[in-house]
């Protein structure tokens, strides 16, 4: 037999059809989500001891005590996504369009967690930070990277919605777009409203009580607590969608549950820029 009549192949070289269902772009985005959860999960682990040896403090607290939170915050984010996308079909997973979200997702993270690391080993705040021209720009930026984390997140919420081969129940599927969605307009919301305030606390505390842990102040009206429950409708929506799937509800009810939840923030924020309190020291 001649030699030609033997496929053309290079050692460790696979068939097309032969390739595991985790190869290609679909399986690095679902790869890429979970690197971006432990990254965060590792960098949470790093700095609880730094602020063990680290006596430093800013604003009455340590100085590790915002990378902490945000590291914390980050990986929650990132699980949820990671779970999510896990359940999307690969054909949607292959689309230019998750591509771009990904390396959007990537390139904010990794400048707000590095800046935010970076202030706090130097002992100087990331946030309100004017004492610089490269200090505000930064400030801008991580701005800019925060709105483009929640429209990431509000794209992902819709593609998930409209993939019909993904391996999402009704009421789950309801539960991502609306608990997405909500979330990327809420957070970008109140964010914003953070910013244009100069600072989440309204009027000047008489009192440094706050809520242990989460920081938020029991003297004033404080737009922390409108932040937080923005950005974990994105929690919120998917838990509400599997009760609805475990308890028989239709989608209707997860929409409205989630158009409540949203109610509800706006108006804890309301009750922030009033200068109130959420519970009175």
């Amino acid at each position: 037999m001649s030699y030609m009549s033997f496929p053309l192949t290079r050692p460790g070289d696979m068939p097309r059809t032969a390739q595991p269902a985790w190869h290609g772009s679909a399986g690095d985005t679902i790869a890429t989500l979970g690197a971006l959860t432990g990254l965060s999960f590792v960098t949470l682990l790093m700095t609880l001891p730094a602020a063990g040896f680290d006596d430093r403090m800013l604003y009455g607290a340590t100085i590790w005590a915002k990378p902490a939170k945000f590291a914390a915050s980050f990986a929650l984010f990132f699980a949820t996504l990671f779970l999510v996308a896990a359940r999307l079909s690969d054909s949607v997973l292959h689309a230019r369009t998750i591509r771009i979200t990904l390396a959007v997702l990537v390139t904010a993270f990794l400048y707000e967690m590095g800046y935010i690391s970076l202030q706090a080993a130097r002992g100087v705040s990331s946030h309100f930070n004017f004492s610089s021209i490269a200090s505000e720009i930064a400030f801008m930026l991580m701005g800019i990277g925060a709105v483009a984390l929640m429209i990431c997140a509000g794209v992902i919420g819709v593609i998930a919605a409209r993939d019909r081969e993904a391996r999402l129940s009704p009421g789950l599927r309801s539960g991502v777009l609306h608990g997405f969605v909500w979330a990327a307009a809420l957070t970008i919301l109140v964010g914003g409203s953070i910013s244009l305030t100069g600072g989440p606390v309204i009027r000047t505390p008489d009192t440094d009580a706050s809520v242990p842990l989460l920081g938020w102040s029991l003297a004033a009206g404080d737009q922390r607590v409108a932040h937080f429950l923005a950005l974990h409708a994105m929690q919120a929506g998917p838990l509400l969608g599997l009760a609805a799937d475990r308890l028989g509800w239709c989608e209707k009810r997860v929409r409205q549950g989630m158009l409540g939840y949203a109610a509800l923030t706006l108006i804890v924020w309301i009750q922030a820029l009033a200068g109130y309190p959420l519970i009175p020291a």
